[in-house]
């Protein structure tokens, strides 16, 4: 699905204002204020990221991320914090969670692997741009972690992981992140991930309650129907989001699963819009190629490793596919 709830996004823009971001771009350019947003209205996802996107260079922290998810509120979370914390015990716990995840504001994939000794808690990354990925990766590991805490905390029952590692690079300031989780830190890999005692995973929550539970159920539940009823044609928010992209752009299964579809579903519904993922990816890359030919000095070898080719020869050959002609003869063209 491409639209969540806002909730998430509305205190992801206030942190980033509290650390020094600028928000007064997104007003002019997109008319939005975060303060007078609705806390029970949606978002597309590709305008989410695209905002995050502008946001973000004007914030000096590097743990913004990290710090941003500490703050994250239960409350957030709505009728899935009160489904959790009605369940059994912790393993009823994290597969609810699985189930129901397009109620979180993560950027990913949530999967549970239970093991004889330890079990998983796995975030696959979106396809996301490269200047967001460190940002959301720390956002989402850390308020993960601290909506586990915060569970809890409120029930009675400590929870410290094993270990916990992030999908990008060691970077300079990582012992802060061994002091925010409490646990030994290991980065780099594909997914980010919480190893956790199984022993754990079987400690009884003291307000387990089935009826409860079931009634926290249809809540969940209609909520989810309302995200997908509510979705609307996807060939734009497709197009936006691939416009987020410099030299390496998401495959179509990557774009299916930031859009909550399987790859087939997602197919077909483009095909059902009239438009298909390959003619979307070369309009983008052939808006981003104009744009570079007219407003930039790079060369042509250079523009085309910015649209994601391997050699100028290939980009050469798109562009004239797409135009009829070169882009040295469109430059010149532009330039008279």
């Amino acid at each position: 699905m491409s639209k969540r709830a806002i909730l998430g996004f509305i205190y992801t823009l206030q942190a980033l204002e509290a650390n020094g971001g600028d928000l007064s771009r997104i007003e002019q350019q997109y008319g939005i204020n975060v303060n007078n947003l609705s806390p029970d209205g949606q978002i597309q996802r590709a305008l989410e990221l695209r905002i995050y996107c502008d946001v973000l260079p004007s914030v000096e922290d590097p743990l913004v991320g990290l710090r941003i998810g500490q703050t994250m509120s239960l409350a957030g979370y709505g009728p899935l914090i009160m489904l959790l914390m009605t369940c059994d015990n912790a393993w009823e716990a994290f597969r609810t969670g699985v189930r129901y995840q397009a109620l979180t504001y993560l950027f990913g994939e949530l999967q549970f692997e239970p093991g004889e000794k330890e079990s998983k808690l796995r975030l696959k990354p979106a396809a996301l741009p490269k200047q967001c990925h460190r940002f959301l990766m720390d956002r989402d590991a850390s308020g993960t972690y601290q909506l586990i805490r915060d569970l809890q905390t409120n029930i009675g029952v400590d929870f410290q992981p094993n270990y916990i590692r992030l999908p990008y690079p060691k970077p300079a300031e990582a012992k802060h992140y061994e002091e925010r989780f409490q646990c030994p830190v290991e980065f780099g890999g594909e997914v980010a991930e919480v190893g956790i005692s199984t022993d754990y995973l079987a400690t009884p929550f003291p307000a387990a309650n089935k009826m409860a539970f079931s009634l926290y159920q249809k809540q969940c539940d209609s909520q989810v129907l309302t995200l997908q009823s509510t979705a609307n044609s996807i060939t734009q928010d497709v197009r936006d989001y691939l416009h987020l992209f410099v030299d390496n752009f998401p495959s179509i299964q990557e774009v299916a699963a930031i859009f909550g579809m399987a790859e087939r579903s997602f197919r077909r519904k483009l095909s059902e819009e009239g438009s298909a993922y390959r003619s979307l990816l070369d309009q983008v890359r052939f808006d981003k190629a104009k744009h570079l030919l007219n407003h930039s000095n790079l060369s042509i070898e250079a523009i085309a490793s910015q649209l994601g080719y391997t050699e100028a020869a290939a980009f050469i050959h798109a562009f004239q596919r797409w135009c009829n002609q070169t882009p040295a003869k469109y430059r010149s063209g532009s330039q008279l």
